[in-house]
């Protein structure tokens, strides 16, 4: 390393590069971004309401009746498998225009083996329009495995 590419920082006895610094900056920087969406995303899909929030973001966020199926069981399995029925035929992909959608938990009753929880969702399309709407998700315990047993959707 010659002295030109080095630079004095803080203490005069001490040389750091200042393509090394910027080097682990960015490296930093990456690392916490992905900390960060790590813990946003991962959800305790073995609890009653880290399942009811995935099924929500499935559903009716991402619009992944496939992925959400894997979380349903029951009547909520019926629905689904009749909601890709009607829908068959019509793609969603990265080109479709998804509406934007937050949502919020109003309230849950958890038990033992059965729990349920309300949502509030606010829709946003592309012609700015908003939609409120409720969803009702009902979740048990199969076994040790939390799964949605039902869902209704309300204005």
């Amino acid at each position: 390393m010659s002295a030109d590419s080095l630079s004095r920082v803080g203490c005069s006895n001490m040389l750091i590069n200042p393509a090394m610094v910027k080097s682990f900056l960015l490296l930093e920087a990456a690392f916490l971004a992905l900390v960060l969406t790590v813990s946003a995303c991962g959800r305790d899909l073995n609890s009653a309401q880290g399942v009811a929030d995935e099924f929500v973001d499935q559903h009716y966020v991402v619009i992944d009746l496939p992925k959400a199926k894997t979380l349903a069981v029951s009547v909520a399995l019926s629905k689904l498998d009749e909601e890709i029925r009607l829908t068959s035929g019509q793609t969603i992909d990265a080109s479709t225009r998804k509406p934007r959608v937050h949502y919020t938990l109003l309230e849950k009753k958890e038990g033992d083996r059965r729990a349920t929880f309300l949502y509030q969702g606010t829709i946003q399309s592309d012609d700015n329009t908003l939609l409120t709407r409720q969803w009702l998700i009902t979740a048990r315990k199969e076994g040790t495995r939390w799964r949605v047993s039902n869902f209704t959707e309300s204005e």
